[in-house]
């Protein structure tokens, strides 16, 4: 089962890479982030004609989130991430979907430093980690999968003293992603490739030619899924065609034998 998150950064007009995406890697499972468009304007059409089935979880000009679902539509648990009913931001979607738990995740990127949208971040990221807990205590086979909006140390970044005053680097958000980790989520990607510099987000098209980059979207796997993963990947050429998304697609395989394993 090949599972990917993509923050398209605008979903609309980036429907061209999308359906080649789709049609090229063919994943059975698609976590979207910054649709930028309301559920009732998101075009399900050409999607569904592609195969997928879609959940929205969208905003109008900001943030939104998706979940894709080969041959099938994901069976909606939560939208919204719990601790705070006055935050209506579309950052969180939780379903069902081939027996998995499935997030689709955009947290904020609390720039500038110090800032209320950076005291937000942090608030964000306290609820991640108290929700975290409640989701691996139910015992679900979870995927979490997004822009975490987090560099969680500075082999994730080509530079991280050019960055140094961002938000995704600051001790603060790096100390809550620490704590969030440290409840045993798994990130795929380093599980596979620990010693690989791997970067998902390029700032510009220039960033990009000379791979100064950024490793920002995750997939984390609850630890029962872990004795399952088979691959983890970037597809990192999807950046440098015509009129790209900043980030690139990431995806992970998981053995479906022994998922049925664990199901069973």
């Amino acid at each position: 089962m090949k599972i990917a998150t993509f923050n398209v950064n605008g979903v609309k007009g980036r429907m061209p890479r999308l359906l080649e995406w789709l049609e090229e890697a063919r994943p059975d499972v698609v976590c979207l982030q910054e649709i930028k468009t309301a559920d009732a304007t998101f075009p399900h059409k050409p999607l569904e004609q592609a195969g997928y089935g879609v959940l929205v979880h969208g905003q109008r000009s900001h943030h939104g989130v998706a979940i894709l679902a080969r041959g099938e539509t994901p069976v909606e648990v939560r939208r919204g991430l719990p601790g705070d009913p006055e935050d209506v931001a579309a950052r969180w979607l939780e379903a069902k979907v081939r027996g998995l738990h499935v997030v689709s995740v955009y947290l904020p990127n609390g720039n500038p430093v110090p800032s209320p949208n950076f005291d937000y971040k942090q608030r964000w990221m306290q609820r991640l980690v108290a929700y975290g807990e409640t989701l691996l205590a139910a015992g679900a086979p979870t995927v979490l999968a997004g822009d975490f909006n987090v560099v969680p140390t500075n082999f994730d970044i080509y530079n991280a003293g050019s960055w140094r005053f961002d938000a995704v680097l600051q001790p603060e958000t790096r100390a809550l992603w620490e704590r969030f980790m440290a409840q045993g989520w798994v990130d795929a990607t380093r599980q596979l490739h620990p010693q690989e510099r791997i970067y998902t987000f390029w700032v510009n098209e220039a960033a990009f030619r000379r791979n100064a980059g950024f490793r920002m979207d995750f997939l984390l796997l609850s630890p029962a899924l872990v004795p399952a993963l088979r691959n983890a990947e970037v597809d990192a050429a999807q950046r440098g065609r015509e009129k790209p998304s900043d980030h690139a697609p990431v995806w992970i395989e998981l053995d479906e034998p022994q998922l049925a394993g664990r199901h069973s």
